[in-house]
């Protein structure tokens, strides 16, 4: 079924709503307007933005590059006015409503009800309950960066007949990026870090990837095999090492048909599972091979009672990383007060959370205490004072 009509449902209501729901503290895009700086005249805006936006006349800007660093390099980001953020944000609410319903039970990235732990508990039940002896440990070079603009809309086509809402699209995608005062063209990928980027990746590699796995599955595989995909970072188990083999060259075949390439160095198939240690061992190859997956490495391991189990820890590298980056905010604030640190705490917890109450309450306690003991401090002193005044008075007399 094609939706023909949607962008009626881009309402003034809906268009508000996302503004509250964006991040407060967002970095500004190019125009350097704050969240809380178009709040000041929200409803008039608003109905601006919205007969913009029904009329056809709505334009995106280009995003703002920055930079973050990750292990081995720096990732960039794109960063969007306030503006192209609340449409994206009401085109990915009606969206989401018409692909969640396709998308497959495989994928767990940026959806609804679903988080990285749901993902890492589905894998850890796949591969401790199936027969599972191989895992392929997949990463797709520069996902975001290499996505396919026309295959893009193709797929998005397929189930969006709204010409209007595939236009808003496009504008998007052709915005292009100002880094360094300088505007460049976007002819391919979409901006890591917007609004509507996570699920355009989604419904890219629901037809590419997660299709095409699951047909796989049940008409080429004759042993048990298992996926988890969060984002571009997915993981495969297979009973047999022939048929991961035969699936990892055809899987090449398969992204490469639209313009994406499996990482060399970081897909690799690796013997994994309950009989991994026994095999290894008589054949001298020592312990089981890990990997990694959503930020923790798994490897086998024995329950207390013997049994075969799946256990994961944080990956060494991020953890030295955020060691590092401790340290370094720890550096930066050695000689704050404590006012400033716990403006600091928050900006970083938020306000109306749980641990700042604890904070406050604890920062107001530390003052009552503080002014109490100055009481205190003051009381003792004008005693003491009075008691050397009594004794002098009393010698000279």
């Amino acid at each position: 079924m094609r939706f023909t009509a949607l962008l009626h449902h881009v309402t003034p209501e809906l268009l508000r709503a996302s503004y509250w729901e964006l991040n407060h503290q967002a970095v500004p895009g190019i125009d350097g307007e704050t969240w809380r700086e178009y709040g000041k005249h929200l409803v008039v805006r608003i109905g601006d933005l919205h007969e913009r936006v029904q009329r056809g006349t709505y334009r995106a800007k280009p995003s703002k590059r920055a930079w973050i660093a990750k292990a081995g390099g720096q990732r960039p980001l794109g960063m969007a006015v306030l503006e192209d953020k609340i449409v994206q944000q009401a085109v990915r609410k009606v969206l989401e409503e018409i692909f969640e319903v396709e998308f497959v039970g495989l994928s767990y990235g940026f959806r609804p009800g679903r988080s990285a732990h749901d993902a890492l508990d589905a894998l850890w039940v796949g591969l401790t309950k199936r027969r599972i002896n191989w895992v392929l440990d997949c990463d797709i070079r520069g996902f975001f960066d290499a996505i396919n603009h026309e295959w893009l809309m193709k797929f998005i086509e397929h189930r969006v007949g709204d010409r209007r809402v595939g236009r808003l699209i496009r504008k998007w995608l052709r915005a292009g990026v100002f880094e360094e005062g300088k505007w460049t063209k976007t002819v391919v990928g979409t901006a890591q870090g917007s609004v509507i980027s996570p699920l355009l990746a989604n419904v890219y590699l629901h037809y590419v990837l997660d299709l095409w796995v699951t047909h796989w599955r049940k008409h080429r595989a004759q042993g048990d095999v298992i996926v988890v995909r969060y984002a571009d970072d997915f993981v495969m188990g297979f009973q047999r090492r022939l048929e991961a083999e035969r699936c990892l060259q055809e899987l090449r075949e398969r992204v490469g048909k639209f313009g994406l390439e499996l990482h060399p160095e970081k897909t690799r198939l690796i013997e994994f599972g309950r009989f991994a240690a026994e095999r290894r061992s008589e054949a001298g190859l020592g312990k089981p091979e890990t990997f990694s997956f959503l930020g923790f490495t798994h490897y086998c391991a024995k329950t207390q009672k013997g049994a075969f189990t799946i256990k994961r820890q944080s990956m060494a590298k991020r953890m030295r990383a955020k060691l590092l980056e401790i340290k370094a905010q720890l550096k930066r604030h050695m000689h704050s007060t404590v006012a400033e640190w716990a403006r600091g705490c928050g900006r970083w917890f938020g306000g109306g959370s749980t641990i700042m109450r604890y904070l406050e309450t604890a920062l107001a306690w530390a003052g009552s205490a503080t002014r109490w003991a100055a009481s205190g401090l003051a009381f003792c002193d004008g005693a003491v004072r009075n008691f050397v005044a009594d004794v002098g008075n009393t010698w000279h007399g």
